[in-house]
């Protein structure tokens, strides 16, 4: 038979919206916050030609800089105060996790509880500002000598006093995104820092629209190749939203306790494990690895001279690490496979779950407690990640060696991003869920307080 709570959540529906006043602030509140990440992605850097910046940027595509302008909702491509989005703060944020698993002091540090969390924050902030001033002063560097061989000059007026301007100003940009973002957490729905980095993806797609829509108006692009396109990010779309939710839930049972009749009566649980515990961190470590060395390359320019022995590397390494070639996709899917086992075994220790379960006096039914249990949780573990690396490079593969073949430079539909897009979606879909189903146990417990008045 169904609990109450079964038939609550199964009543969900639209008509409730209206009646959550609370809900309905937070989702205005968000929505607010995104208009002006979107409103700061359009001022320039001071001492910026934009201009001339957006026809230096057409000859640099392709690199990870198309990966970072893409998830910063191209506010890279037009420099602007944000340039820089928040991916210092993901950066810092995956070092200090990492870190956090290796060094012993950091992990004494993460089992202290919420103290240790915001010590860890507090060292993940600190860290942000650190890589934004490092990232902030080299692109101002490389914008003073971004086209000086083809005498387009992007910056005004070269020297210290815009390379400080620049790094402050960059610096500024992505703390009040964080700022923004921690807002939108607290006092909106979702996750702040992923709702940004989604609001960047999908301010993507009238772009992708209005490209599709001239290429097909010039000839380049068929009404078959269209219709292949939307089937392949329909397919994509649900294939990510079944493995995303996907799980491999181990049962655990913990000893038999006397209830208030003095019957005994065992409890039981499930330890749920994600076929996809890294989430989207191996694409995007793979491809910014892997697109690297193209970046460096395009930026050298016409600094290396093809008859030497450099530059017929530079050149090779540009063949054969180009989108959809054959090694590319080798690497990028071994890049893929290789940290999705990595991070999986960063993020989840088997050893500690074990010792935790054995504290509180739960076990695996079969299995001894302690070491036995761990050597199971890894044992499950590698197999359940072998079917997320697979899927993952799947899921990021086709949609690139689609791109590579038809030739169309959309990002917005690389697999990194669709991944981002449906993962924050769903996330924040449950959130809404979750506030509209206390919106109406609140009712339930008013009505429950009237009708004991009323007795």
């Amino acid at each position: 038979m169904a609990s109450r709570a079964d038939n609550i959540a199964s009543s969900l529906s639209l008509a409730n919206f209206s009646k959550a006043t609370e809900l309905k602030k937070r989702i205005w509140f968000t929505i607010g916050a995104l208009i002006v990440f979107r409103f700061l992605s359009f001022v320039p850097l001071p001492g910026v030609n934009p201009l001339i910046l957006e026809s230096l940027y057409s000859q640099t595509q392709g690199g990870i800089l198309d990966l970072f302008n893409t998830f910063s909702g191209g506010s890279l491509s037009r420099m602007s105060l944000i340039a820089l989005g928040v991916m210092p703060y993901i950066t810092a944020s995956i070092v200090v996790q990492l870190a956090a698993s290796l060094h012993p002091a950091l992990m004494a540090l993460k089992k202290e509880g919420e103290a240790g969390r915001k010590k860890l924050n507090q060292y993940t902030r600190y860290g942000t500002v650190g890589l934004c001033a490092l990232q902030g002063y080299f692109l101002a560097v490389s914008l003073e000598a971004y086209g000086a061989s083809s005498g387009m000059q992007a910056v005004v007026d070269p020297g210290y006093v815009f390379r400080i301007g620049a790094v402050i100003s960059l610096v500024g940009g992505t703390m009040f995104l964080l700022w923004l973002g921690e807002q939108i957490t607290s006092r909106g729905i979702g996750n702040g820092v992923s709702l940004i980095i989604m609001a960047g993806i999908v301010a993507q797609m009238p772009t992708f629209a209005a490209n599709l829509g001239q290429a097909y108006s010039a000839g380049d692009t068929g009404s078959v190749l269209i219709i292949g396109l939307i089937a392949l990010i329909v397919a994509m779309i649900l294939l990510i939203c079944f493995f995303e939710r996907a799980t491999r839930r181990l049962l655990i049972q913990y000893p038999k306790r006397a209830t208030q009749n003095g019957m005994m009566q065992a409890d039981r649980s499930h330890l749920p494990l994600k076929l996809n515990t890294a989430g989207v961190i191996p694409p995007i470590f793979a491809s910014s690895l892997l697109l690297l060395p193209l970046t460096i390359t395009q930026f050298a320019g016409n600094s290396l001279s093809p008859d030497s022995t450099m530059g017929s590397f530079v050149i090779s390494l540009n063949q054969y690490l180009g989108h959809g070639k054959p090694l590319y996709m080798l690497l990028y899917a071994a890049g893929i496979i290789f940290f999705s086992f990595f991070y999986t075994a960063v993020v989840f220790n088997p050893e500690e779950t074990a010792e935790n379960l054995k504290k509180n006096g739960g076990f695996i039914p079969g299995i001894r407690p302690g070491a036995r249990t761990a050597d199971y949780l890894d044992y499950v573990l590698t197999r359940v990640t072998v079917i997320g690396a697979i899927y993952l490079t799947i899921v990021c593969t086709v949609p690139e060696y689609f791109l590579s073949m038809t030739g169309l430079p959309l990002l917005f539909m690389g697999g990194t991003s669709l991944l981002i897009v449906v993962n924050v979606t769903v996330d924040t879909i449950t959130q809404i869920q979750s506030h509209l189903l206390a919106h109406q146990y609140g009712d339930l417990i008013k009505k429950a307080k009237l009708k004991g008045r009323m007795r």
